[in-house]
């Protein structure tokens, strides 16, 4: 007599298929993981119409909420993709704007299965590298203030630091929001009253760069982010441009990340040049990859 077994109407999802609840919202780009548990200890979050409890785990075919506004769940097998983005001055980082200015997302290629979430953001008047990814994990990992993922910018003010701002900068310089430092700055010269400094930092604070230098008498005229992390601006990638990063530099973005977070200096210390070269700037990750075709770069601008 056969033995066998009859199909279940539904099959039960393997182990490698499931995923915690908690780690689902912080891909989803709502928060850290951690925050994510504070929010299903506070019953704000349900899996299929019942409120969730922190350890759960979910599927794809699951309607998991937040809040009462459903929450997209990403598949586990899905990789990560990690886009490039050189923003014009202009361009604002929001999805809808009430002003309608033109947006960077309005610029990027479309998705099925998942959107661009935007890894920190810069202001209408910045130009530069801009990050996006599918991953909310990746994102809120770079973006997390426990790991100090170094933000390195080109800026021009008129005039010139006397040695002692230059030491305010570099020392701690307090704002209305908290007391603020650059890991390292640097002289690149300029022409007529112009000048133009690099300046890293660590925070991604509201117009953080351009308080700094007020806060020492400067207007900040041109600024300009380069690097983030080991993701420099490549200099082929004009304004309006965007290129993807190959699965191996997504890989090494991954696994940089992974590094043991940053130990915070004390009060009124800072990092060597040899640091940063030695850490977050090397090597920086370039992209061969541009928009499905080597050697090809994207540009978003229209053609007259």
């Amino acid at each position: 007599m056969s033995t066998k077994h009859k199909p279940s109407q539904r099959k039960a999802a393997s182990p490698g298929e499931s995923q915690k609840l908690q780690k689902v919202l912080a891909q989803a780009g709502l928060g850290s993981r951690r925050m994510m548990e504070v929010w299903i200890e506070a019953a704000r979050v349900t899996v299929n119409g019942k409120v969730a409890t922190i350890g759960a785990r979910v599927i794809s075919a699951d309607r998991i909420q937040v809040d009462g506004r459903d929450v997209r769940v990403e598949s586990a097998k899905q990789p990560a993709r990690v886009l490039i983005y050189h923003k014009p001055e202009g361009e604002i980082v929001t999805r809808d704007d009430p002003q309608g200015r033109e947006t960077v997302f309005t610029k990027l290629p479309r998705l099925r299965g998942a959107r661009w979430l935007s890894i920190g953001r810069l202001d209408v008047s910045t130009s530069g590298l801009l990050i996006f990814t599918t991953s909310g994990e990746l994102a809120n990992s770079m973006m997390h203030p426990r790991f100090s993922v170094e933000r390195e910018y080109a800026a021009r003010i008129f005039g010139t630091l006397s040695v002692e701002q230059a030491d305010q900068l570099r020392n701690g310089i307090l704002l209305p929001d908290g007391e603020a430092r650059c890991e390292s700055l640097a002289d690149e010269g300029g022409e007529g009253s112009n000048h133009w400094y690099r300046i890293v930092v660590t925070e991604g604070r509201n117009r953080l760069v351009r308080r700094m230098f007020e806060a020492v008498g400067f207007t900040v005229s041109r600024l300009m982010r380069v690097r983030f992390g080991i993701v420099d601006l490549p200099s082929r990638l004009k304004r309006g441009q965007f290129s993807e990063l190959e699965a191996d530099e997504v890989r090494r973005l991954t696994e940089w990340l992974l590094r043991p977070p940053k130990t915070p200096m004390a009060p009124g210390r800072t990092s060597s040049s040899r640091v940063k070269k030695n850490t977050q700037s090397s090597p920086p990750l370039v992209s061969g990859h541009k928009n499905g075709k080597r050697g090809q770069v994207r540009s978003t601008r229209s053609r007259a």
